[in-house]
C-alpha cells in the first residue's frame, strides 16, 4: 500500500524582504479564522491598514532570524519531514512524505497534488500544533480537506488529533528540557505559548459559563472546555513541569504574540518578563511548547526581544530552551503516530 503523509506547519515568508512579507501577511491575516470579523472590514484592515503600517517592520524581524539556507521555521520543517520519510522507509507500505505550510510555500495544495500523482491509496496528515485552537488547527484542517476536494480525493485524508496530552509529546518536551537544565541552571523556567484572542475561547465555550469565568477554568481539561487553547497550555506545561519534578515556586506559564486591541489571554509573556527582573529574578530559560519548530516566535521575539525586555528590566540573562525541531525523541513520536494511523 502506497500511503502519503502530510506534515502541517503555520509558515513563513519566502524571503524577508517586505514585499514577501507583506504577501504572506495577507495570506495569513486574511483567513477568516485568524482574524474573525466581518470579510469586508477585515479586507479593509488587512489591505489598507495593517499590512502597509507593518510589512517593512515585519521584515526587518524576519532578517534578523535568516540564514544563509533560509527561513529556520522551514529549514527545521523539512528536516523533520525528511528525517521521518528516513525512518518510515523500511516499513512494508511505501511511505511518501511531503510538508506543507498553511500560508505561504510549499503550500498543502501543491503538497497533496505531489501525493496523489504517486497514486497513494490514503494520506495520513499531522498538524504540528499541539494544542487546539481555530487559528492554528482547524484552519490547517479545513485547508487540506478543501484542497483535495478541489484534487478530486477527499475521501483518503486521516488527520492525527491535537497532541497536547499525548505522552509521546510530553515525554520530548520533557526530556528537551531536562536535556538543557544538565548544563544551564536558572532560577526560572518560563513556559510561553502562543497567545490568542479571548473571544477565540469563549466562542467555543458553548455553555457560556466556564472559560474565562471561573478562576479554576483552566485547571482541568473536560467536557465543559475540552477544545479550550488555553486549558491544554496550561494541562501541557504542568505535564512537562510535574514529569521532570519541578518545584510549582521554579516555573510558571504565559502566552506570548499579542496582536491589536483585542483582548488576549494571559498573563502575558512580556509582563511575566518584567515582573520576574522587576523581582530580583537573575536568569530565565525559556521553552515554547506550543512551536515544534524554532521560527520567529521563538528566536526573534523570545530569544531576542524577550532577553531586552527581562535584562532592561533588572535581569541577568534570559535563554531560550530549542523547540523539538529533529529532536530524536520528537522524530520518534511523529514516526510512531504515522504508523499508528496506518494501521488503523
Amino acid at each position: 500500500m502506497r500511503i502519503g503523509v502530510l506534515l502541517i506547519n503555520l509558515g513563513t515568508p519566502d524571503e524577508p524582504t517586505p514585499d514577501a512579507v507583506g504577501r504572506f501577511l495577507r495570506e495569513f491575516l486574511m483567513d477568516e479564522f485568524v482574524l474573525d470579523i466581518p470579510a469586508p472590514l477585515r479586507w479593509f484592515l488587512v489591505n489598507v491598514v495593517i499590512v502597509p503600517r507593518r510589512q517593512k517592520q515585519s521584515a526587518r524581524l524576519y532578517q534578523k532570524i535568516h540564514t544563509e539556507h533560509g527561513s529556520p521555521l522551514l529549514i527545521h520543517s523539512r528536516e523533520l519531514a525528511e528525517t521521518v520519510a528516513a525512518r518510515l522507509s523500511g516499513r512494508p507500505d511505501e511511505f511518501m512524505v511531503q510538508l506543507g505550510m498553511r500560508y505561504g510555500n510549499p503550500s498543502i495544495g501543491s503538497a497533496l497534488a505531489k501525493l496523489f500523482a504517486e497514486n497513494v491509496e490514503r494520506v495520513i496528515v499531522l498538524p504540528l500544533y499541539p494544542q487546539y485552537a481555530e487559528s492554528s488547527f482547524e484552519t490547517a484542517v479545513l485547508e487540506a480537506q478543501r484542497k483535495a476536494y478541489e484534487l478530486g480525493s477527499a475521501q483518503t485524508l486521516a488527520f492525527l488529533s491535537p497532541f497536547y496530552d499525548r505522552p509521546e509529546f510530553i515525554d520530548a518536551c520533557a526530556h528537551r528540557v531536562a536535556d538543557y537544565l544538565k548544563t544551564y541552571q536558572p532560577d526560572r523556567l518560563v513556559f510561553s505559548f502562543h497567545g490568542v484572542p479571548v473571544r477565540h475561547i469563549k466562542k467555543l465555550d458553548q455553555s457560556g459559563r466556564h472559560c474565562l469565568i471561573k478562576a479554576d477554568c483552566c485547571d482541568a481539561v473536560g467536557p465543559a472546555n475540552h477544545l479550550c487553547y488555553r486549558a491544554q497550555c496550561v494541562f501541557t506545561a504542568r505535564s512537562i513541569a510535574r514529569q521532570l519534578g519541578l518545584k510549582e515556586d521554579f516555573y510558571t506559564w504565559s502566552f506570548q504574540s499579542r496582536f491589536g486591541r483585542a483582548e488576549w489571554i494571559g498573563p502575558s509573556t512580556e509582563g511575566v518578563f518584567r515582573e520576574l527582573g522587576n523581582r530580583g529574578i537573575k536568569s530565565v530559560a525559556v521553552f515554547c511548547p506550543s512551536f515544534v519548530a524554532d521560527c520567529l516566535e521563538t528566536l526573534e521575539e523570545i530569544a531576542i526581544r524577550g532577553r531586552e525586555t527581562f535584562v532592561g528590566s533588572g535581569g541577568r540573562e534570559l535563554n531560550l530552551i530549542p523547540a523539538l525541531n529533529t529532536y530524536e525523541p520528537w522524530v520518534e513520536s511523529v514516526t510512531r503516530w504515522i504508523v499508528e494511523l496506518a494501521e488503523r
